[in-house]
């Protein structure tokens, strides 16, 4: 196997952050971000912001959070696509790390109406005009990319671009965004389609296909969780469709405003991007197959 794969125990313990989508405190601060060091003084934006506690931003995630979303279940490190995240918007909205305070939260309980103990919560929440009847959310800081995914000594396993699937039987649940995505970038004569993404995962196990598609929260669980030995070869470059996740908060928040304003400077100078190429693509080793 090439150093490109993803290997199950490598990311074992990001099995239940999948299963949530369908305070730890610690004394360490990340260093500020480059990415963000032309946002607002703390003094100049985020005093006028009305927080839970003045002058700090509470930040909620999952109780445990899991990698690659949270490194360790220590968002205060700062480590790991969302954490990274939380803190380059709260640093362009003018908060220091050092006021940042991170508490817990169920998944379900964030969604839920009714009063918050935070500002914000950010635990991979897919955004739906249903939620949005209980909660707010801000505009969206990453969308869901497709994931190549197959089990150690398949067919496809050393495969490493969309060339070398070619020839290969790839498998899709019917119906969805994986097909759509596949079907553009392999074309439709070697997709196998399946009722369900458990059909899809079923032929792979009984070696009906040689490898399948799924958006990439789920490819990191089944790959850990479910598949004997499995791996995920690498995802795509298009993310169109795909769920976009945004931060939760209260209904009728004031900060949501701002909140938004801050995910949208940081896409729009790069910053998500790169945060998404650190924690999403390098540090867990998931290529871009072109």
């Amino acid at each position: 196997m090439t150093s490109t794969r993803v290997r199950a125990g490598l990311i074992a313990t990001t099995a239940l952050s999948a299963l949530m989508m369908a305070g730890c405190s610690s004394s360490s601060e990340p260093e500020a971000s480059e990415s963000a060091s032309s946002a607002p003084e703390a003094s100049e934006t985020a005093v006028a912001l009305e927080t839970l506690t003045e002058g700090k931003l509470t930040i909620a995630t999952g109780e445990p959070a899991y990698e690659p979303w949270v490194v360790g279940d220590d968002p205060e490190s700062g480590e790991g696509f969302e954490a990274a995240v939380a803190y380059a918007v709260a640093e362009q909205m003018g908060f220091a790390a050092e006021d940042v305070v991170w508490v817990r939260s169920s998944f379900d309980s964030a969604i839920a109406p009714g009063a918050k103990d935070w500002d914000m919560n950010i635990q991979q929440f897919s955004i739906t005009e249903e939620r949005k009847n209980a909660v707010d959310f801000s505009s969206p800081y990453y969308t869901t990319t497709q994931a190549v995914v197959t089990v150690e000594g398949s067919a496809a396993a050393d495969a490493a671009s969309v060339a070398d699937l070619a020839d290969l039987q790839v498998g899709v649940p019917s119906g969805t965004t994986s097909y759509t995505v596949a079907a553009e970038v392999l074309g439709d004569q070697n997709l196998a389609v399946f009722n369900s993404s458990e059909d899809t995962v079923a032929a792979l196990t009984s070696g009906q296909i040689d490898a399948f598609v799924i958006d990439l929260p789920s490819a990191f669980y089944l790959a850990a969780a479910v598949l004997d030995g499995g791996v995920i070869l690498g995802q795509f470059e298009d993310a169109t469709g795909g769920d976009e996740f945004g931060f939760v908060l209260p209904k009728g928040s004031t900060l949501t405003e701002a909140v938004t304003e801050a995910v949208d400077a940081l896409r729009e100078d790069g910053t998500l991007a790169a945060i998404e190429t650190e924690w999403l693509s390098d540090a867990v080793d998931v290529p871009v197959l072109k």
